[in-house]
């Protein structure tokens, strides 16, 4: 093992005192002061890997050490620091202390690489401040939706006044942006977030692709009336049919045992919420993702059906808005060799296995080869206070990580 478990440890325990919530939780908003005193966190310590380190337009963090023929393109690792608001220690901050740690590895090695390396923190990876996320890593490349500065947060305060608080131009965005070619690979480290590796008891996963998502708000709308009075029969009530609805993505999701397809709805609004009033108004979101796109589009089709019959069956009109659609994106194959050659060179038994969550390296696979490696979470828990990554598996991952780079700057 070449890597610093101590360091390593030290790191974790450090950042995680960042937006601390409760014992081991985390909330760290991004672009907020606390998510601004992480990087400031992060940043030392990229220094004293020997990179300069600075922060984009775009509210990234980025670490970056000078290769001997700066002009190649780029070697990108890295991830996000901000968290969700009831999440945990690991998601995001595992790939970006481990490619903190894989860098100051490679200096204290006294490695001159050829490329530059750069690591980056991503700014608003999670997306739940501004309901849109991948903002940063999408925002390098160009690739911001019209109208992604004036969404707001529950305070009201849009996107381009945080990045603007927190000392960013959304005027200079292209100053920030990378051209085509600039970036050679990307790698992304990251906690499984699922419990594959757990229940196959597995360290080290590594990842073949990452599934579509497929983004809805639906919104239902019927007939309020005198919960006490309007007979069951004659009802058109919001509230039933969007729970049919839910029951029926359910049994899509599920008609393939052992598929990856996974279905969810995750927030629900009723209008006007009072108990003694039939619902006139339901706003529920839908979120379908599968690693196979043509099996994903077939549910959509389906769903929209289900929609369609259960709708006219309570005699409700619906509208469905499409938040986000993305195709699964996969894992360049010289990556994925390289990573598992390093695993097989470690003694470490690494499965292959998909990512259902979405990652940074989701938006950086439109503009460059990328691969990820998964390490192990008790219980496959995330987005939750409880969720764990021992130090051990962690400081494996980063070995991995470690020697992958070594052999990405080898071969180019």
């Amino acid at each position: 093992m070449t890597i610093n478990p101590i360091r390593l440890q030290e790191h974790f325990e450090q950042m995680s005192e960042i937006g601390k919530l409760g014992e081991t939780g985390t909330n760290r908003p991004t672009l907020s002061p606390t998510e601004k005193q992480a990087f400031e966190l992060a940043s030392m310590w990229m220094r004293e890997a020997g990179m300069t380190t600075r922060i984009d337009h775009f509210g990234n963090l980025i670490g970056r050490l000078e290769g001997t023929q700066p002009e190649l393109p780029v070697v990108m690792m890295g991830s996000h620091l901000d968290s969700q608001p009831y999440g945990g220690r690991f998601d995001g901050v595992a790939g970006v202390l481990c490619a903190i740690e894989a860098v100051t590895t490679l200096t204290e090695q006294v490695i001159k690489p050829q490329r530059t390396i750069e690591v980056v923190s991503f700014a608003d990876e999670e997306g739940w401040r501004f309901n849109k996320g991948l903002f940063g890593s999408r925002g390098i490349l160009g690739r911001l939706e019209e109208g992604e500065l004036d969404r707001a947060d529950k305070e009201g305060i849009t996107r381009r006044q945080a990045l603007t608080d927190f000392g960013c131009d959304p005027d200079k965005f292209h100053e920030s942006q990378y051209a085509a070619g600039s970036i050679h690979c990307f790698l992304e480290l990251h906690i499984e977030q699922g419990p594959v590796l757990d229940l196959a008891n597995k360290p080290i996963g590594v990842v073949s692709g990452i599934s579509g998502p497929l983004w809805w708000t639906v919104k239902l709308r019927g007939m309020a009336g005198h919960a006490g009075s309007v007979p069951m029969a004659i009802r058109q009530d919001a509230l039933v049919g969007a729970a049919e609805i839910i029951l029926a993505l359910r049994s899509i999701a599920t008609q393939i045992a052992g598929a990856p397809t996974v279905g969810t709805v995750g927030a629900l609004n009723v209008f006007p919420a009072s108990r003694n009033i039939i619902p006139e108004e339901v706003t529920f979101t839908v979120d379908l993702r599968d690693i196979d796109l043509a099996r994903r589009n077939r549910y959509e089709a389906e769903l929209r059906e289900q929609i369609e019959a259960i709708c006219h069956k309570h005699r409700l009109t619906y509208i469905i808005s499409e938040d986000w659609n993305s195709e699964p994106r996969y894992c360049a194959d010289w990556l994925r060799e390289i990573i598992h050659n390093q695993c097989t060179a470690l003694n470490l038994d690494a499965p292959e296995l998909m990512s259902g969550p979405f990652h940074d390296a989701m938006a950086l696979s439109y503009a460059t080869d990328y691969a990820m490696i998964f390490v192990r979470c008790k219980d496959g828990i995330s987005h939750n206070p409880l969720e764990f990554a021992s130090y051990e598996d962690l400081t494996m991952g980063a070995e991995v990580l470690y020697r992958t780079l070594l052999e990405v700057l080898r071969d180019s």
